[in-house]
């Protein structure tokens, strides 16, 4: 596994210590959506009946989950996450499914990834890539993975493009959010997704970070009024 800088640190920190409660509390704070966000995004995959499909910062495995419901039973699918808290119960959600033979969890940060070039048809990080310290590395790992005519699908948090939908979404989420958060969890953690989410560059700003990484047919799909983004890159 890569060093990872003082930042990098201080955010798995952050994620083990919300791990018991993660699940519920996306379920809670999202009032479900989040769901229903992960099953368009994992349908944004094109991956053939025998393929291979990478989970980057796959937490406790509900992408990894969602991609071996909407794929053929012969698709093997490695999640990966850099904190052993998220891979824990991640273990335990994998175990109980009916897609245990399918999942391999594995502890890996996402700008080092341990995989040889070209051996996925499909990557995907949910909620992950504003976290990953240097993003344009882990773009570049993530395309490097990828075969070509593999797909990259990043679903991430955004603002808004609404000005009133903006403005009743941001009293929410910078105020009402890490109080609810604090209630259940840790409230720092839910200050600091608000803040995470200002700082991360905007829809045209990341596709060009996608391109630079060499992938192409760049796509941004808002969900929900802009609240969260599926960027889709192809490997040429």
């Amino acid at each position: 596994m890569t060093r990872l800088t003082d930042k990098g640190r201080a955010i798995r920190q952050m994620f083990d210590d919300i791990a018991p409660r993660y699940d519920l509390l996306n379920r809670l704070l999202s009032f479900g959506i989040d769901r229903r966000w992960r099953r368009r995004a994992v349908g944004q995959l094109r991956v053939p009946a025998d393929g291979r499909v990478l989970d980057v910062a796959t937490g406790t495995g509900d992408v990894a989950l969602e991609i071996a419901r909407q794929t053929a039973p012969s698709v093997r699918i490695v999640g990966a996450d850099f904190t052993q808290g998220m891979l824990v119960r991640g273990h335990a959600k994998v175990a109980a499914s009916p897609h245990a033979g399918r999942i391999v969890l594995v502890n890996a940060a996402c700008e080092a990834l341990p995989c040889r070039e070209r051996c996925f048809d499909g990557v995907t990080i949910a909620f992950g890539i504003r976290n990953v310290v240097d993003r344009a590395a882990g773009l570049r790992e993530m395309a490097r993975v990828l075969n070509p005519g593999g797909r990259l699908v990043i679903l991430e948090f955004a603002t808004p493009t609404n000005p009133l939908f903006r403005a009743v979404y941001l009293g929410y989420f910078h105020h009402l959010l890490p109080r609810l958060g604090g209630l259940l969890s840790r409230r720092s953690a839910y200050q600091y997704l608000p803040e995470s989410v200002q700082g991360f560059p905007d829809r045209q700003a990341f596709l060009a970070m996608m391109a630079e990484a060499g992938l192409r047919d760049l796509q941004a799909i808002d969900l929900t009024g802009g609240i969260a983004v599926i960027y889709v890159g192809v490997k040429p």
